[in-house]
């Protein structure tokens, strides 16, 4: 997908701001025992397709309104991902600004799905795949 000069302006300008970690980096972190609190800032039909184990899920639209209610320590080492990372540093930039002072958005984003990492997906997105949603017909991709 080719993004809009414009979002891609301040996509660049919230990178100046906020630190960044490659997947496979959050992966080896992860693997070691480090605590870290990922959040999904993708839309609700992205996060039911597949989302990391543990993960909680704060769509971009309402992380804001949100985050200090379900990640209420502000210290709290936070790794935001999205499809790509560009949604993840804007929600890092604007987390940041609210006081959040561990903030990594997720270079790559949910590119470890290519890699084969263990992803979790919801019933309703299962039944989906396999041809028995709620609307009986089998899914288009």
């Amino acid at each position: 997908m080719k993004h809009a000069s414009g979002f891609l302006a301040i996509v660049n300008d919230a990178k100046t701001r906020v630190k960044e970690m490659d997947f496979r980096e959050v992966k080896r972190r992860i693997d070691a025992g480090e605590k870290l609190t990922l959040v999904d800032v993708r839309e609700d039909n992205e996060w039911a397709r597949g989302h990391l184990p543990g993960a909680v899920h704060l769509g971009k639209g309402v992380i804001e309104r949100d985050i200090e209610q379900a990640v209420p320590d502000q210290s709290a080492p936070l790794v935001l991902y999205c499809g790509g990372g560009f949604r993840s540093a804007l929600a890092a930039d604007n987390l940041q600004k609210m006081g959040y002072t561990n903030c990594i958005s997720m270079d790559g984003g949910s590119r470890f799905a290519d890699y084969h990492y263990l992803l979790i997906r919801t019933k309703r997105n299962i039944l989906n795949l396999l041809g028995r949603g709620p609307t009986g017909r089998t899914p288009h991709c």
